[in-house]
């Protein structure tokens, strides 16, 4: 069953989870960590958002 869609309120904090498939390795090693780190800045640089907190792990993202 899909899940609910998130709900949108401006200045609503939310926590944003990105899995890798059946468990796997989203990252390959600590290049592509730092790889999805720049991107990551740029984009809430231009999209001006705030991210209070991150955490990278092999297989997911916590934001």
């Amino acid at each position: 069953m899909p899940r609910s869609a998130r709900i949108d309120i401006p200045g609503l904090l939310q926590h944003v989870i990105v899995r890798g498939i059946e468990r796997r390795k989203i990252f390959l090693d600590d290049n592509d960590k730092s790889a999805f780190l720049t991107r990551l800045v740029n984009l809430l640089q231009e999209t001006e958002t705030d991210c209070f907190a991150w955490a990278l792990l092999d297989n997911h993202v916590h934001l």
